[in-house]
């Protein structure tokens, strides 16, 4: 039975995140500013994230010759869930349904010397799946994905490290999202799909995942015809408020793709030799991500992601100002602060309305004077009034940290 109450397709329109328009199409949602608020500051959090782990950033375009996809094995395994191709001045293009061969011809682009990898090539970017409108729902089901992607170009050797390199990742991301993960899966081949034919391959990549699983200590289950039809994966499941599970990260192992595009490296020897790609996403696609987040904390985001940081109240017109001034140190403080002035009803009526808000800083005539504020938190605390700037410190500081927490109770 589907929980209506936490069903994120209902908060989204609610809480003003994203929705839908018929001429624009099913499965193609707008993001509105709150939403977008939320999809932007996610995404840098990623792009510092990966900076931090020597990830390079790169720009590849969501169109590719249909020849692209032919010798990636996306068109022979995967072209049901394609848009069909355009043709252009003679030529097929379609819409690509993933990044992978364009990283692969990225790395192509250029030769590469063994002491390079690993290489680590990530984009946030556009792709393209023709879903049947029957399953398109929110966020979880679309037909235009924006996906936190990347690829590992490394040695045999160095497969294992990178793979545990990823989970950790995914690891301290779910910790800053307040995401908690249902299990891990080994995905595997399964009799009859569309896989690619190389026995020996599929073995070592599954072998290599299945010692970084061991080796992780986390509890993990295999489960055939999971696997991309280029390589086994580790998938990070989750559950929403209905009880139905989801993938949302992955790490793959990829020895087809860089066969196909004949990439190589040269190494100590002098010579050329294959690198193996690692395909590994730490949040999956944003939809995904952003739907998952406002099922799972109902709209009330962990404070670093909240559309708005802190609702300012001014408890009468003459606080007018104050609020003001507290809302510019916000914003060059680079915190999201919104004033809700007496127009919007009694106090109590403007504390409920900001309910979702982790921060609530009241402001009567004695804060005024003083210029403190006095703080309510989301959870229901009240904190004695505070310096202004004291307060702005101290969120900004737990903000910046990804914290979940809402107030440092060691600083109090």
């Amino acid at each position: 039975m589907h929980d209506q109450h936490n069903d994120h397709r209902r908060l989204g329109r609610e809480l003003g995140l994203f929705d839908t328009d018929p001429l624009i199409g099913a499965g193609l949602p707008y993001w509105l500013p709150d939403g977008a608020t939320v999809r932007h500051t996610l995404e840098e959090y990623i792009r510092a994230a990966e900076r931090r782990a020597g990830y390079r950033h790169v720009y590849s375009p969501v169109l590719g010759k249909r020849e692209l996809y032919e010798i990636s094995g996306h068109w022979a395994h995967y072209s049901d869930d394609m848009f069909p191709p355009m043709d252009l001045g003679g030529e097929q293009v379609v819409l690509r349904p993933s990044l992978c061969p364009h990283h692969a011809l990225i790395y192509r682009s250029r030769s590469h010397s063994y002491r390079e990898l690993p290489l680590r090539m990530a984009e946030l970017g556009g792709m393209y799946r023709s879903e049947l409108s029957g399953v398109l729902g929110g966020l979880t089901r679309v037909r235009a994905i924006q996906l936190n992607d990347a690829h590992i170009f490394c040695t045999l050797d160095q497969v294992a490290e990178e793979a545990r390199g990823a989970l950790d990742m995914i690891r301290r991301a779910y910790e800053a999202l307040g995401i908690t993960p249902a299990r891990l899966r080994l995905s595997l081949p399964g009799p009859g799909g569309k896989y690619v034919a190389a026995p020996e391959k599929w073995q070592r990549s599954t072998a290599l995942l299945t010692e970084v699983l061991d080796r992780s200590g986390l509890p993990y289950e295999a489960a055939e015809g999971e696997a991309a039809f280029y390589g086994p994966k580790i998938d990070v499941q989750v559950v929403d408020a209905a009880g139905r599970e989801s993938t949302l990260s992955t790490v793959q192992v990829d020895f087809h793709q860089p066969e196909q595009f004949d990439l190589h490296y040269i190494g100590p020897d002098g010579r050329r030799h294959r690198p193996v790609m690692v395909h590994r996403s730490i949040i999956g696609s944003v939809e995904r991500a952003v739907a998952h987040l406002v099922e799972q904390h109902g709209g009330a985001f962990p404070a670093w992601l909240a559309p708005t940081q802190l609702a300012i109240l001014p408890i009468s017109d003459a606080e007018l100002p104050n609020a003001a001034a507290l809302a510019r140190r916000c914003a060059e403080q680079g915190l999201r602060a919104e004033i809700a002035g007496p127009e919007h009803g009694s106090l109590g009526a403007r504390v409920r309305d900001a309910r979702l808000v982790p921060y609530q800083a009241v402001i009567g005539a004695r804060e005024a004077a003083a210029d403190h504020v006095a703080l309510r938190l989301r959870d229901g605390r009240r904190l004695d009034p505070l310096p202004a700037g004291d307060v702005l410190t101290r969120i900004g500081a737990l903000v910046s940290a990804h914290s979940t927490e809402l107030w440092a109770d060691s600083a109090a």
